[in-house]
């Protein structure tokens, strides 16, 4: 295995994301595609790409997925490239309300505080997180994020060449 794409997600629109992600990987790596809860870090070895994306709760990545951060052992990522994302509101949406807005300038979202932990762990950033949108707390994803996340998996094969 060359490549693992690992997700959370509450209502589907993440792990449709990550599929997505995994999709355009894999018709240029050897990727599996899972839950965080699935992965363990002894999974982790051997690989050359790890992608971790969830939804942002609470103005950061799911207690799941901050579990999983946890558990790779310092360095354990070394040698391999990173990326993050997360799904999340519309700018518009949010600016809607004042006091949520006030409070995502505060606080953020989940893609970047998951990418500074993967390069803590060892891991070097292949592209920077990127957010995906959702129309709702359930969704469903916005028109073309699909494709937007296939699009940005190629971005990612190509700072690997």
């Amino acid at each position: 295995m060359e490549a693992i794409v690992a997700y959370d997600s509450a209502y589907g629109n993440t792990e449709q994301v990550a599929h997505a992600i995994g999709s355009a990987l894999g018709s240029q790596k050897d990727v599996e595609t899972l839950r965080v809860g699935d992965l363990t870090p002894e999974r982790l070895s051997g690989i050359s790409l790890l992608v971790v994306g969830c939804p942002t709760q609470k103005f950061s990545p799911t207690g799941a997925t901050t579990r999983l951060l946890k558990s790779i052992p310092k360095d354990g990522l070394k040698g391999v490239k990173v990326a993050a994302f997360d799904t999340r509101f519309t700018e518009a949406e949010i600016e809607k309300v004042k006091v949520l807005a006030f409070l995502v300038r505060l606080f953020g979202y989940a893609a970047e505080p998951i990418a500074d932990r993967l390069q803590k762990k060892g891991g070097e950033l292949a592209v920077p997180p990127e957010a995906f949108y959702v129309t709702g707390t359930e969704g469903p994803l916005l028109e073309g994020e699909l494709e937007r996340a296939e699009d940005w998996a190629k971005q990612i094969l190509a700072a690997l060449s």
